[in-house]
């Protein structure tokens, strides 16, 4: 059985346009709100303890501060452990399981 040959000069109903264009428009939607998900950012860590407060979002940065003040490069820097002794109000940081020391909280 033959096909019937389209005709070019024929065109889609305008309500047919419309809802095909409204459907790519949602999907484009969907697809990036999928390609980007809410990001959950955390302004400040404090720590509490005996009656006094500390700030220690900070701790990584001035850590690694007080290691290049010593004279090593950041660069260097490969594993970072930081524990935090509330009760003598300091943080004691070990860089690359060798070098130490401390900051004031």
């Amino acid at each position: 059985m033959a096909r019937p040959k389209k005709n070019p000069e024929t065109k889609p109903a305008p309500a047919v346009v419309e809802a095909v264009k409204e459907a790519k428009e949602t999907v484009a939607a969907k697809v990036a709100a999928k390609k980007a998900p809410a990001q959950k950012k955390v302004e400040d860590i404090y720590l509490q303890f005996g009656g006094s407060e500390w700030n220690i979002s900070d701790c990584k940065e001035r850590a690694l501060a007080a290691y290049t003040a010593a004279g090593h490069k950041a660069a260097g820097v490969k594993k970072l452990e930081i524990y935090i002794k509330p009760e003598e109000g300091k943080a004691y940081y070990v860089i690359n399981e060798a070098e130490n020391g401390s900051i004031d909280l």
